[in-house]
């Protein structure tokens, strides 16, 4: 099996983290006989030397003619450059970009959005980036239509991300479209992150403290997970908070990006996933600790959010599974 070529474009200035996420996830991204599924490359526009907002140099292994041969071109975020401040390119940039085949997919981390945005690729799609700059990006690129409310955006050919660790959430989320759940929960494992996260950039805009008078959700949430096998109800949290019930849904999202409900099922996938790993509780019992009440309704949503059934999920990730791969490996 030949491995899906991935090239990183790199730019000056660089984002460093966004440079070493599609190398770490797609890296990680293997088979059941444990093969490599992806060839992940980073060259530069000339092939020479960039600046990274970590302060070090990067010296890419190949130049830009590496583009002409990869099926996916990922333009990592950069911290400046025409692209984010003027709305063009380089000319070396533009050139590199035109060597790529026409069939490859795009991809952006953060800012990186802003390059491919200032190519044109973007015009009349729906694209993401970094909340931050998301006034700019309108600014800059007012013919694309960004969504700052999201951690990414699958368009097709072209996918973007949002800020910093969004792209992690991208690059797992291509995996899962290329390969599987199975195969995107190993690489997650891997490199130690969630294999999905709920909700949108919301939950990460920097807002004011809440007020300390009892205004805010968090302390219904601690509640919450202390009894989520038990019925909680819109009704029920907003009494433990001492809220309306409108103005519970609306501070709780405020507060974390995502409604009650939403918020709530992940975290009862959560405590099923950690009974699953954990535990030998027959998978009746796991659904009820965790608050789904039936088998059946916690094999719906595991399997909504990660792709497998209970079963399936406790024979990958349990401890005795894990002893037995560790004593494999050995």
């Amino acid at each position: 099996m030949v491995p899906h070529e991935i090239v990183v474009l790199a730019l000056n200035d660089v984002v460093a983290f966004d440079l070493g996420v599609p190398t770490q996830i797609f890296g990680g991204a293997r088979d059941g006989d444990d093969r490599r599924l992806y060839r992940v490359r980073v060259c530069t526009p000339d092939g020479g030397p960039v600046r990274t907002s970590g302060g070090f140099l990067v010296q890419p292994c190949v130049g830009p003619e590496a583009m002409a041969e990869a099926d996916t071109v990922v333009v990592a975020g950069i911290h400046d450059g025409a692209a984010l401040t003027e709305g063009r390119l380089e000319p070396v940039v533009t050139e590199a970009l035109a060597r790529r085949r026409p069939d490859a997919r795009l991809m952006s981390i953060c800012t990186g959005a802003f390059v491919l945005a200032a190519a044109g690729v973007l015009d009349g799609r729906r694209a993401a980036t970094h909340w931050r700059h998301a006034d700019r990006f309108r600014a800059l690129y007012p013919n694309v239509r960004l969504d700052a409310d999201v951690l990414f955006v699958d368009d097709g050919d072209v996918l973007t991300s949002a800020g910093v660790g969004a792209g992690i959430d991208l690059c797992l989320h291509v995996v899962r479209r290329d390969h599987g759940s199975e195969v995107a929960n190993r690489a997650a494992r891997r490199s130690v992150v969630p294999p999905w996260r709920d909700g949108g950039q919301a939950q990460f805009i920097e807002r004011p403290l809440p007020d300390p008078t009892g205004t805010s959700t968090a302390a219904t949430r601690a509640w919450a997970l202390g009894h989520l096998d038990e019925p909680l109800s819109l009704a029920r949290l907003a009494r433990q908070a001492g809220m309306s019930v409108r103005t519970f849904t609306r501070r709780f999202r405020e507060e974390t990006g995502v409604s009650p409900a939403q918020w709530l099922l992940g975290q009862r996938v959560e405590e099923a996933r950690r009974l699953l790993e954990t535990t030998d509780l027959p998978i009746d019992r796991v659904a009820v600790r965790a608050g789904f009440g039936t088998a059946t309704s916690l094999r719906q949503h595991l399997h909504t959010a990660v792709g497998v059934s209970p079963t399936a999920y406790r024979r990958t990730f349990s401890r005795d599974a894990a002893e037995v791969r560790a004593d494999a490996a050995r």
